[in-house]
Order: structure tokens, then C-alpha cells, then sequence
């Protein structure tokens, strides 16, 4: 890492003041020779200082060393977009100018990323009125022109139970040249909600950021929330803690998997895997009673225990179930018709992956081994190792093959930590948050990498709170995907990517 950034582990907290605030040239320089050397951007994001200018802080991460790089720089109106260089900045580039106004020059694509409320004077920052806010979609769209070139609009309303995204394909017949992801649609302004707390409602609203990374969010926001006041949850929700979290996972790979089989009508492995899901979902009621782990996690522990018996009891339900997806799955994985729809369907390459700074299994498909549990390691991962998993293909199924590999060693997990908990208690008091600190903290959801970074003020409350769902990394990862397919695979690669408009959208 640079000489002139603030070093720091994940969820530790350190002096806001502390972090450098640099030159605009030397802190680009800096992003620019981390991310092309193969660091990434955990975050990025801006605060009003006063006199028309912004303090725009980057978390850069270096997960060999296991380690973060803080550094801050001052900007006005304007600054060179760094997009261009650094493909990975470019979503943070459009949110930073729709949040702050702050244009990025010579940005190679600023289309609006989630359609933030007005700025001040009642216009968005691309100067149209507003009221009360821009409508997503309500601009000028990426076209293909050309004899025969035709455009596909998909959404925003879906068919069946789904949230709202757009989707705009140039084609050429089946072909696809291009396809533009417009979302924006579930934007409730978490972030804003967020700002003077943690109070009574901010667990819960953390909880609802992704309806099914409940537990990998608020447990991301637990590390930060201890950090800032220097509370250490004991031992046993540590474990606790850990195996809720792959349960999520379990529940969610297996889903996946599930949905995966169903669109390429392998019909056997879809039904089974649609109804293990629900083994492991219902492993969660039985530790907090929600399926969805909401309720569990706390600053300071978790709210629900389980005596030896009832553990015993899960861990042989946990491996019973996995034993039957497993048979499942490798029905699907063996079938040479639905190899024929997954293998080289979808490609990223290893190159593209790390330009874009892709996280979570789409990136571990890619062979990029890149994982927070390992990498930068809180709570029980520091002591029990979880093996990253990877592919090579980049394809879809690499993307379901590393799922399948993710879920088995995380149901191996789960049963051992639970025939195994330590005594002790579940719960410990937290004070409030110190006065004036930064903290980033990331968990490995299941989609991959949670980040979460709390400022606070002089009053010890929440000055600022940044969240970057797995999602906001990956989404256009999924629309390169689709460069040259056929459109009759969007729906495959959709779900081989299976991303969150509300995650994104926050």
C-alpha cells in the first residue's frame, strides 16, 4: 500500500480526523496504481464540507495483507473522472454526482445510477426539474443503430413476484450487441434513514436493504457498531452468528441452484432444490423463529440461544437436508443436455472480472479467489477457515458449480459449529458509539462483499453511513455477460448472477 493512506483492518474503528485528506492528483494517482495493481474499491463516497465543496473518502482494499486503505481528497463542482482507467470506479463516479452534484469530466457513460432525490433549487444534477424526484428510465438510452438493428424492452414490471428492474437489449435478430441495466425503481433512501443513529429503528432497517441478506448486512453493521464503541460479542454468539450467516447462504445457493435447473428445464433437480431451500430457511426459525434470520443479530451478541439438544437436533437436519440437494445437484451438473445451456453461456473473463472489481461467486467463477471471510477475516472466520471455492470458465456454470462447492462447505460448517458451540453467554452490553471515528466493515454475504462504513460526529451518532450491497460491484458484470449471447440466454445469466435491484438501489 502508498505511504500517504491510513492503514487499517476491517471493522476497526480510527480517528475520521486521522484519515489523510489529499491533493486530487495525488489521491487518483493513488486509486489509480492500487486498483490497477490489483487492489479494489470496497467504497467510495462523499460528505459535504461546507463552500460548495465535498470530502469524497475511498476504503481500498488489499486482501492478500488482509488489509484497507483510507484517503480522503477535497473536490468543487468538478473533477477528472478516473472511470475510464479504472472501470471499477465508474458506478461510485455516477453515485458520488448524483448525491452530491459533483460531476466526474469525461466519464465515459453517465447515465444516472439510482435516480436520487432532487438537489437543491428542485432539479437533479443533469438540470432537469424534479418533483419530487426523476422517474427511472426517463432519459436518453444507449442505441445501436444499423440495418435490421432492433431493441428488446424487458421490465421494469416483471412476470410472477419479482422487483422492478429495465432491461434494453440492441440486437441483431437473437444476437445481442448490447444491454443497458436501468434500475433505481426500489430507491427508499436507506441511507438518509440511517443518519443520526443507531437508534431503535436502525437494525431493522439494515435488515430490509436486501430482504434475503438480512443476517450478512446487519451483521456487517453489528462489527461496526462494536468497533465504534469497543464491545467484543462473546464467543458463542460469534458462533451463532457465523452459522446463521451460511445458512443464509445455504438457503440462497440452493436456491439458485433450483432456478438454474428450471430455466433450462431440468425439471427434477429444480423441484427438489425449490423445496430443500425451505430446510434451510426454516433451520433459521429454529434458532431466532424468522426464516430469514431478522431478529438475530445484535450489536453486542444475538437475541436467541439453543441449548445443546436443539443444536444436535439442527446439525443432523442441516446434513440431511444437504445430503438430498447433493444428489440433486449432481443430476443437473452431470446431465449433458443442461451442460449444453450452462457451459460457455454467459462468459466473463478473468481480465474483465478484475477491471470491474467483481465480488462473490460471480467473481470467484472467473478464478479470482477473492473472499471476505478469508481474506479479511471478523467474529468466528478469524479461528475456523471456510475454503474459497472457484471456477475458471467464467460461465454459468462455473457460477453454479461454485455455488454447489460454496453450500457444501458451508453446510460442513454449520453442522460442525453447532455440535460445538462454547458456553457462555450470547449477549454482551455495547455503549454507545465514540465520538468522531470512521469504521469500514465488510462480511462475505452471500452474493459477496458487504460493506458498511460508519462516520460519526461529535455527538457519537451517525454522521454518515455508507452501504455497498454485493450488487452495486456486479451488475455490470451481468450486462457484459450478454455482449454476443443470444437473448434467449438473459434470463439464464440473470439468474447465474441473481442480483438485487433493492440492494443496489438502497
Amino acid at each position: 500500500m502508498p505511504s500517504r493512506i491510513l492503514e487499517a483492518w476491517n471493522a476497526e474503528a480510527v480517528e475520521a480526523a486521522a484519515v489523510p485528506v489529499l491533493p486530487l492528483d495525488d489521491f487518483q494517482q493513488i486509486v489509480a496504481d492500487v486498483l490497477t495493481a490489483g487492489g479494489r474499491m470496497t467504497a467510495f463516497f462523499g460528505r459535504a464540507a461546507g463552500g460548495g465543496k465535498t470530502l469524497v473518502t475511498a476504503a481500498l482494499a488489499d486482501d492478500p495483507n488482509g488489509k484497507l486503505a483510507l484517503l480522503s481528497t477535497m473536490v468543487g463542482a468538478s473533477y477528472p473522472s478516473l472511470a475510464a482507467e479504472c472501470p471499477a470506479v465508474q458506478s461510485f463516479e455516477r453515485e458520488l454526482f448524483e448525491q452530491h452534484g459533483v460531476r466526474p469530466e469525461g466519464h465515459p457513460w453517465m447515465k444516472p445510477e439510482r435516480f436520487e432525490p432532487p438537489l437543491a433549487g428542485g432539479v437533479d444534477p443533469w438540470g432537469r426539474k424534479a418533483s419530487p424526484s426523476p422517474i427511472p428510465g426517463d432519459y436518453p438510452f444507449f442505441a445501436v443503430e444499423g440495418e435490421e438493428v432492433h431493441e428488446v424492452a424487458v421490465g421494469p414490471v416483471h412476470a410472477g413476484i419479482i422487483e422492478p428492474g429495465h432491461f434494453r437489449f440492441q440486437c441483431h435478430g437473437e444476437h445481442v450487441f448490447h444491454l443497458e441495466i436501468v434500475l433505481g425503481y426500489q430507491h427508499r433512501g436507506v441511507e438518509r434513514m440511517l443518519l443520526g443513529g443507531p437508534d431503535r429503528r436502525t437494525v431493522a432497517l439494515l435488515e430490509s436493504v436486501a430482504g434475503d441478506t438480512a443476517v450478512g448486512h446487519v451483521l456487517a453493521h453489528a462489527n461496526a457498531v462494536e468497533a465504534l464503541a469497543g464491545c467484543q460479542p462473546p464467543a458463542r454468539a460469534a458462533v451463532l452468528r457465523g452459522v446463521a450467516l451460511e445458512l443464509e447462504r445455504l438457503a440462497n445457493h440452493v436456491g439458485d441452484l433450483g432456478m438454474l435447473a428450471g430455466d433450462v428445464g431440468f425439471l427434477s433437480t429444480a423441484s427438489y432444490c425449490g423445496a430443500l431451500r425451505a430446510d434451510f430457511l426454516n433451520a433459521l426459525a429454529e434458532i431466532c423463529g424468522n426464516r430469514f434470520g431478522r431478529g438475530l443479530v445484535v450489536p453486542g451478541g444475538v437475541r436467541f440461544d439453543l441449548d445443546a439438544g436443539a443444536a444436535a437436533r439442527l446439525a443432523d437436519k442441516v446434513q440431511k437436508a444437504w445430503s438430498d440437494v447433493d444428489a440433486a445437484a449432481r443430476l443437473f451438473f452431470r446431465s449433458p443436455s443442461a451442460r449444453n445451456r450452462t457451459d460457455g453461456t454467459g462468459v466473463v473473463s478473468r481480465e474483465t472480472c478484475n477491471q470491474l472489481g467483481l465480488v462473490g461467486p460471480a467473481a470467484r467463477a472467473c478464478g479470482v479467489a477473492r473472499d471476505v471471510r478469508r481474506d479479511h477475516a471478523t467474529g468466528i472466520f478469524r479461528f475456523v477457515h471456510v475454503p474459497v471455492m472457484t471456477g475458471e470458465s467464467g460461465d454459468v456454470f462455473a457460477r453454479a458449480w461454485v455455488r454447489y462447492l460454496e453450500s457444501e462447505r458451508s453446510a460442513d460448517f454449520v453442522a460442525r459449529q453447532l455440535r460445538a458451540l462454547p458456553g457462555g453467554p450470547v449477549r454482551a452490553a455495547c455503549a454507545p458509539p465514540a465520538k468522531d471515528k470512521l469504521v469500514v466493515s465488510m462480511m462475505e454475504g452471500w452474493r459477496g462483499e458487504i460493506a458498511h462504513v460508519a462516520v460519526t460526529g461529535g455527538d457519537g451518532r451517525f454522521a454518515r453511513y455508507k452501504i455497498v450491497d454485493p450488487s452495486f460491484h456486479n451488475w455490470m458484470g451481468l450486462a457484459l455477460a450478454l455482449r454476443g449471447e443470444q437473448i434467449s440466454d438473459f434470463p439464464l445469466c440473470n439468474k447465474s448472477f441473481n442480483l438485487s435491484y433493492c440492494g443496489h438501489d438502497l
